[in-house]
């Protein structure tokens, strides 16, 4: 057993000492903050208040669409509803629609906190065909743009509906769809996770076991071949048998697998529970932490999935061992390993069925089958509840 050990020991500081392992390693659970912190940061919008003209040619008077507008525009909507995002200036045409307009062109853009930044013009037909115009520096900001769009369309609607006797709250509640919360249910307790984070962990999981263990394997397999055409072979066959030589290969890579999944891993569990902690280094609201793409990661499903990639790349680490044995030259292994390969992509497309139905009879079976077990069952466990008598029986399988 030394001699194995020694192998193994091999396998892993080769490849724990390299710069894409150590990139990859660490720099995932980097990538995994930024995608918590900066779709939040960028959704946030900006809290600069916009300097806006209205032109406001609807003849309505202060009880007229344009004056309605005005006011949504004026609502605090930024830095925690305290101010408004808009600065209005209404502007009531003194001559034609066209010439007060240009004026108020002349005083857009610049560094000056004077100047505008845009000029929204209501022609006199707004209520009518709610048609509108927007000239400004923003543009092409399209958060911006659907914000003026939407609250401009509201305001325009809403007035239609009382010029024509209908209470626009009214409609608006009954214009309002029921809405569906989906919880998860675990051996008759409730988990706290929502179906759609639920999915998501699935996802994800599946995906992540398919890629490693795929290209764990394949590394196992080049590291054959490389050091059968080096002559390593010859001199490591002197003192080992075979089957000692390839057990610490499959080993040792395998050891790294299991480090640096342990690593991503725990990294999405600590996220997970620390949502809390994290807003607070970023200054983020609490309630947008919660709706994160990183659902929470309960300790048993990290301890199913470990032990079911152990298990997985055991079984195909072997075989792309036994193929790299077998053949001379990469060019002959690609050819040679198409069969594990397709092995590996049966057990991931598997995972599918299993997202759709967690509790049908394909997920069932491909629990069973020592080939799918290791992409089916972390997948089921993430997303039903699965007796515990028939996990240890897929494991002994």
């Amino acid at each position: 057993m030394n001699k194995v050990f020694a192998v193994i020991r091999r396998e892993f500081i080769e490849r724990v000492r390299t710069k894409a392992f150590i990139l990859s390693t660490f720099g995932l659970p980097l990538l995994m903050v930024a995608i918590m912190v900066l779709p939040i940061l960028m959704m946030s919008g900006s809290d600069r208040t916009i300097r806006l003209a209205v032109v406001d040619a609807t003849g309505e008077g202060d009880a007229g669409v344009g004056t309605r507008i005005v006011a949504g525009l004026e609502r605090p909507t930024i830095k925690k509803g305290t101010m408004p995002r808009y600065a209005v200036s209404r502007v009531i045409p003194g001559g034609t629609v066209e010439a007060t307009r240009d004026s108020l062109i002349l005083e857009t853009g610049g560094d000056s906190p004077d100047r505008l930044d845009g000029v929204l013009v209501l022609p006199a037909g707004t209520l009518v065909d709610g048609a509108t115009e927007y000239y400004g520096t923003n543009a092409g900001s399209l958060e911006t743009m659907g914000d003026l769009q939407r609250l401009v369309s509201g305001v325009v609607v809403s007035t239609r509906l009382e010029d024509a006797g209908v209470d626009p709250a009214v409609l608006s509640r009954a214009m309002q769809q029921a809405s569906m919360r989906t919880i998860k249910v675990s051996d008759g307790k409730l988990t706290g996770e929502s179906g759609t984070a639920s999915f998501f962990l699935a996802y994800v999981m599946g995906f992540v076991l398919y890629m490693a263990v795929l290209l764990f394997g394949q590394q196992t397999m080049l590291s054959v071949i490389e050091e059968k055409n080096s002559r390593i072979m010859e001199i490591l066959a002197s003192s080992l048998r075979p089957f000692q030589m390839l057990m610490g290969k499959v080993l040792g890579v395998g050891a790294v697998g299991i480090l640096q999944i342990g690593i991503w891993g725990g990294t999405i569990y600590l996220l997970g529970q620390n949502r809390d902690r994290i807003a607070s280094i970023f200054n983020l609201p609490a309630d947008a932490m919660a709706q994160l793409p990183i659902p929470t990661l309960p300790t048993d499903l990290l301890i199913v999935f470990m032990v079911y990639f152990a298990l997985g790349f055991l079984v195909f680490g072997a075989l792309y061992a036994a193929v790299g044995a077998m053949v001379n030259s990469t060019q002959e292994a690609q050819q040679a390993a198409t069969g594990v390969t397709m092995l590996i992509v049966v057990g991931f497309f598997g995972m599918f069925a299993v997202i759709k139905d967690p509790n049908g009879s394909v997920g069932s079976v491909m629990s069973w089958i020592p080939f799918t077990a290791p992409f089916v069952m972390p997948v089921r466990w993430s997303m039903t509840s699965v007796p515990v008598s028939e996990l240890a029986m897929s494991i002994a399988a």
